[in-house]
């Protein structure tokens, strides 16, 4: 991935000297793209479709952030390798998002990228570095710590600076389904949802996540040309390794389908394909997909 030289974003914060410490608060709920997620956003749109309600681009009311007492946050140390390519990445995906949104008529919203070590508290409860990256639409934040690259790439079989840039731009979809309205209607619906509408609804979240990214990377290129040869085979794979099937597999687990929240490997790679394929927010539908 073509990335060195790039502008890096001003919205990185960077809590690892500080190791996040301060209370939290329990203001939303965070959405996050490793094995282990905090309370997941459930249940069924039931016939509603956002895209349609919404056009193309609309906000919503945000939720109401709790401030939390944190470490002072620091800039990105410029001999950071990983922390420099994740500033340069959130910093594509603002120039991608403010377009689009601007074409909408609407205002891009950036959101803010958290740096942390081990444990740190947001308005969306304690975050742990186990749950690898997530959002928080209650401060519009999103948390990585950044050694879940190694555990990507070594133990989860997905190596590859653009793979690192996928999971980045999953969490930004998140941030964008959250300025969009999506997020706040499916946890209006979520509360009278069974378990099982719940995991449903939770997958269709996702894979437009993914979507959104892949949407993400067809403007990026289209733009500044960063993709190199093997870039948009290390996102599909990395997509295969953190699908539901292949995490339940890998953990020697039975695959119940019934249990899944973020999609199959194939419903993962399907969804950022199509995003990295068309460009098109609304070719991101999930929620009216008869088939995913």
């Amino acid at each position: 991935m073509r990335w060195e030289g790039n502008r890096e974003s001003g919205n990185v914060e960077d809590l690892r000297a500080g190791g996040g410490r301060g209370g939290f608060g329990l203001g939303g709920r965070s959405i996050g793209i490793g094995t282990i997620v905090i309370a997941l956003i459930g249940g069924a749109l039931l016939g509603v479709n956002p895209l349609t309600l919404l056009g193309l681009l609309s906000g919503g009311p945000a939720p109401q952030v709790q401030q939390q007492p944190q470490a002072p946050a620091r800039g990105v140390p410029a001999n950071d390798q990983m922390a420099r390519f994740v500033s340069v990445v959130l910093a594509d995906t603002e120039d991608v998002w403010k377009h689009l949104f601007s074409q909408g008529g609407a205002t891009y919203r950036e959101p803010k990228l958290v740096l942390f070590r081990g444990a740190v508290s947001t308005a969306c409860g304690q975050g742990q570095s186990a749950m690898g990256p997530f959002y928080c639409p209650a401060d519009q934040k999103v948390y990585i710590d950044l050694n879940f690259y190694e555990t990507l790439k070594s133990r989860m079989g997905a190596p590859g600076d653009f793979a690192q840039a996928y999971v980045i731009a999953h969490e930004v979809g998140h941030h964008v389904q959250h300025l969009l309205g999506i997020t706040g209607k499916v946890e209006q619906l979520r509360a009278r949802s069974s378990r099982a509408e719940g995991n449903a609804m939770s997958v269709r979240l996702e894979l437009q996540a993914d979507c959104f990214a892949g949407v993400w990377a067809h403007h990026a290129q289209n733009a500044r040309q960063i993709l190199e040869r093997g870039d948009v085979e290390e996102a599909m794979n990395a997509a295969a390794r953190i699908g539901d099937d292949a995490l339940q597999q890998s953990a020697g687990r039975a695959v119940v389908p019934e249990s899944f929240t973020h999609g199959t490997s194939q419903q993962r790679q399907r969804w950022f394909a199509t995003g990295l394929q068309t460009g098109s927010v609304k070719a991101c539908d999930t929620f009216s997909a008869r088939t995913l």
